[in-house]
């Protein structure tokens, strides 16, 4: 399996090669292989003979823009949204725990539990406007006195949302 135009591999990454010479033979010494790597492909240093900035002082600068718009807002926000996960996800292990235990015992026999109102109880009580049912809007209704207390009186308040949102789904 050959072609006539056959264009070149592209050059290996410098961590690969030492791999590939340990299994053409080539070399079974590792600092020699890492001496080659660093000529063929030298890594940053904090400040090169040039003078010039090492990678991470390049990252930052490459990123100046978006640090500049991280606020103590979206600081907070990002910490109060990662807390708001952990401590829903204990109180989802909980709550679950407590159904089984209680399930269990009616499915036993020893208790008899009227779930249905069980559930209009409950639902009665986390209906934020009143209207029966629990909708997207008793969830906004939530979320809106949540984020007035958590952010009262804090400065730069505005990345609060965002950083909440980022810390809930990604943390």
């Amino acid at each position: 399996f050959s072609s006539s135009s056959h264009s070149p591999r592209p050059q290996m990454p410098s961590f690969l090669s030492f791999l590939k010479s340990e299994a053409e033979g080539q070399s079974s010494d590792p600092v020699a292989a890492a001496a080659r790597s660093e000529e063929e492909h030298p890594l940053p240093k904090s400040l090169d003979e040039d003078g010039e900035a090492d990678a991470v002082t390049k990252a930052i600068d490459k990123l100046k823009p978006a640090l500049t718009k991280i606020t103590f807002g979206s600081l907070v926000g990002y910490c109060s949204g990662v807390a708001t996960k952990k401590i829903g996800r204990a109180l989802a292990i909980v709550a679950g725990m407590g159904f089984m235990i209680v399930q269990g015992a009616v499915y036993s026999g020893y208790i008899d539990v009227d779930w249905k109102k069980v559930q209009d109880d409950v639902a009665s009580k986390v209906d934020a406007n009143k209207d029966g049912s629990l909708t997207a809007e008793d969830a906004k209704a939530y979320w809106k006195k949540l984020k007035q207390i958590l952010t009262h009186n804090i400065p730069n308040a505005g990345g609060f949302s965002l950083g909440f949102l980022y810390g809930v789904t990604y943390a």
